[in-house]
């Protein structure tokens, strides 16, 4: 990418008044030289490879002038220009949504301000542990998905099933490349089986995993859940990551228990 071209997408899917509150576009003042970061005393030579990164990664300064709330807003973006499935009326859940860059960018395209004349109003509901800064247009739980009654709380908060399941969650990295991957797939694995409990027929579901080989049992459940199951590593996603997403298309509905037999009271279907 060169140092004057904008990531794909950024003006035109920015926030309304986003180009006022920053005082203009005429780029004055911009900074095209790659910024260098000097290593501070105390400070390891990971970190300062770090934030000089992030100084020079144009996601972030696209994310900052357009006002959302991190770089990964891009990736959803960027996903969702390709596959269309966050559409105007649709309900969504986003898992493990701090700091809110999924939000916004849920909450722009399903229409949940009602901005959009003539098209259908969408809900936006955020799941995290954290505490997230109110966004207009979605609501935030508080709350771990994994707890016994998460997904009756969210049915309830939503007014229905959902039509849309993200899930951006990565757990805190260890530094053992196995070990990670292990532990992501763990947790996409918690994600689908969350959205098999509150997802519509016909739904979507949205997850980071991370390459390694290691998901062939997420990905025979995926198959068997949902019509359509592929990978996409969005261009936001920075080459040297090994980040990628899986998306599972046209949920097939969650199988009804099965009846009693006659005349069996207590019956456990568990045990069948």
């Amino acid at each position: 990418m060169s140092k004057d071209k904008l990531p794909p997408g950024v003006r035109r899917h920015a926030p309304k008044g986003a180009a006022a509150e920053r005082g203009g576009a005429s780029g004055r003042g911009r900074q095209d030289l790659k910024k260098r970061v000097k290593t501070a005393k105390g400070r390891k030579l990971s970190s300062t490879r770090w934030l000089e990164r992030q100084l020079n990664d144009p996601y972030v300064a696209a994310a900052r002038r357009d006002g959302y709330r991190g770089r990964a807003a891009y990736k959803l973006i960027e996903m969702d220009d390709r596959l269309r499935i966050l559409t105007p009326g649709a309900r969504v859940v986003d898992l493990g949504c701090a700091p809110g860059g999924w939000l916004q960018v849920a909450v722009a395209r399903v229409n949940a301000l009602g901005r959009k004349p003539g098209k259908r109003v969408g809900r936006v509901l955020g799941v995290d542990l954290q505490d997230v800064e109110p966004l207009p247009g979605a609501e935030v739980l508080k709350l771990d998905f994994l707890e016994e009654g998460a997904d009756e709380a969210v049915k309830e908060a939503l007014g229905g099933q959902a039509d849309v399941v993200l899930s951006d969650m990565a757990p805190f990295a260890s530094g053992h490349k196995t070990t990670d991957h292990l532990r992501i797939v763990a947790l996409c694995e918690a994600a689908a089986a969350f959205a098999r409990d509150v997802l519509s027929p016909g739904g979507a579901f949205i997850a980071k995993v991370l390459q390694g080989g290691a998901e062939a049992e997420l990905l025979a459940a995926l198959k068997r859940d949902y019509e359509h199951v592929s990978h996409v590593k969005p261009p936001a996603s920075r080459s040297d990551s090994s980040e990628k997403y899986v998306v599972a298309r046209g949920f097939r509905g969650s199988p009804a228990a099965p009846e009693p037999p006659a005349g069996q009271a207590g019956w456990d279907p568990a045990g069948v």
